[in-house]
């Protein structure tokens, strides 16, 4: 069964200091930051699933959620791709090599790799929202016998949002792999589909009632895609969904990510789609 929520490892109140080995840029506004945590002794507790986050901390400033993109079988380095939107990534920003942030975690549930096994994945994104997805498809990637086939869609608003440009052309050379890519703006260099994420669906080359479906992005794109999948026989259990909240503790004592019943930080970011259909379904909840 998918977890219903991260135990609290002895950091989850305690930002442990982190340096940044690498600090690169994806597009404008957007940075991947590679960290190692600086207590050596202290890493293990640091080891997560595809899906899991942590929180970065500027310091003297504040945290904020980060899903963690790097692969979950690198003991050393963990990698976080982030959008410069407020106060806090806005001092992240301009930070360096060599420079300090803390980090407590990992939290939260993560995706169905066990519940995927010899079922075809297809793995539907929209925006930054390729970020929660990069470590389960480096995950299927590097046990690509122990799965079906692999279909990546991604959808964007321009080209020039478009982020892990080399990473797609790395997934797509893998056997039994196919990426798709989209905008609703395309520009005269763009050779791949044009319109939102959900008209790919119908290009898949694959049985989609035999597949496991994990999607994150915008809400709205999400609530037609998991449609479209319903109609097209994905039993509502086949489909998981990464919600992204204003997580403030990501210990469930605030409650600025409720959703429904569930606190986001707690039992998601990860959760099958038919335990929070009712809500879902709902923008203003």
């Amino acid at each position: 069964m998918i977890a219903t929520g991260a135990t609290p490892n002895g950091l989850s109140f305690i930002p442990c200091p982190a340096e940044i080995v690498e600090k690169r840029p994806e597009t404008r506004g957007i940075y991947t930051f590679r960290l190692r945590v600086r207590d050596e002794a202290k890493r293990a507790a640091f080891r997560f699933r595809p899906g899991q986050f942590n929180m970065v901390y500027a310091f003297g400033v504040g945290e904020v959620p980060i899903s963690i993109a790097s692969d979950p079988d690198d003991p050393e380095l963990l990698d976080h791709t982030i959008r410069i939107v407020g106060n806090v990534t806005g001092v992240l920003e301009r930070l360096k090599v060599g420079d300090m942030v803390g980090l407590r975690g990992p939290y939260g549930s993560w995706w169905p790799v066990e519940e995927a096994r010899g079922r075809d994945v297809v793995v539907i994104t929209g925006g930054l929202g390729c970020a929660p997805v990069v470590s389960v498809i480096s995950y299927v990637v590097k046990r690509r016998a122990s799965f079906g086939a692999l279909r990546i869609l991604h959808g964007v608003k321009a080209p020039k949002d478009l982020l892990y440009r080399e990473r797609f052309q790395a997934w797509s050379r893998h056997p039994n792999t196919e990426v798709y890519l989209t905008t609703d703006r395309p520009d005269g260099r763009w050779r791949h589909h044009t319109g939102v994420v959900t008209t790919l669906l119908d290009r898949l080359r694959t049985d989609l009632s035999n597949s496991v479906v994990m999607m994150c992005g915008p809400e709205g794109m999400m609530r037609s895609a998991s449609a479209h999948l319903l109609d097209h026989g994905v039993p509502a259990e086949s489909i998981y969904v990464s919600i992204e909240r204003n997580m403030k503790c990501a210990v469930g004592l605030c409650g600025h990510c409720q959703l429904g019943s569930e606190y986001v930080c707690k039992t998601g970011p990860v959760f099958r789609f038919d335990r929070i259909r009712h809500w879902f379904n709902h923008p203003g909840v």
